[in-house]
């Protein structure tokens, strides 16, 4: 029973070790192992085999009652399949998707309102939505906008700054 309680409190330590180091041993092998500990031979992958392989042992040991030699071998059939369920959401973690990052670009055409008034010929303050949050950008137009006036976004000069004209309704 020690032996397999062994295997497991080790499978145990290298999954905290790998939550903790990630990426440590490529940056120590400055880029040798390129990959190697990528899909079945990664760390959680080995960790959870090996986690799965001695506290499987001890329970069918103990529990179930079985000699040692079946005991290691329904241990070992238990960590490779927690060893294939690591790695397929492993995967499926590295294939989620997010959206895409909002740019400027994603301004123009959208209304805010001025917060505080644009002078003939200097800027003003807006607020403006951009990716669901709102935002105050600096901001100039032809004529003078009093605060409170509904504007649309022409352009975008700078990540700071917008060109805006007044909504004509």
């Amino acid at each position: 029973m020690a032996w397999f309680l062994g295997i497991g409190i080790t499978g145990v330590v290298l999954l905290v070790l790998s939550l903790v180091f990630d990426g440590l041993l490529d940056g120590l092998f400055h880029g040798a192992l390129e990959g190697a500990l990528e899909g079945w031979l990664s760390l959680p992958v080995v960790a959870g085999f090996l986690s799965m392989t001695g506290f499987g042992g001890v329970i069918a040991l103990e529990g179930l009652g079985i000699a040692p030699a079946p005991a290691a071998a329904i241990g070992a059939a238990a960590g490779v399949g927690t060893a294939w369920l690591t790695y397929r959401f492993g995967r499926m973690l590295l294939r989620d998707q997010t959206d895409a990052t909002p740019t400027g670009n994603d301004l123009i055409g959208t209304s805010g309102h001025v917060v505080t008034a644009i002078p003939a010929s200097g800027y003003g303050e807006v607020l403006v939505r951009l990716g669901g949050q709102t935002v105050k950008f600096a901001a100039r137009a032809t004529a003078p906008l009093p605060r409170g006036t509904e504007v649309w976004v022409e352009a975008v000069p700078s990540p700071t700054s917008l060109v805006v004209r007044p909504v004509e309704r």
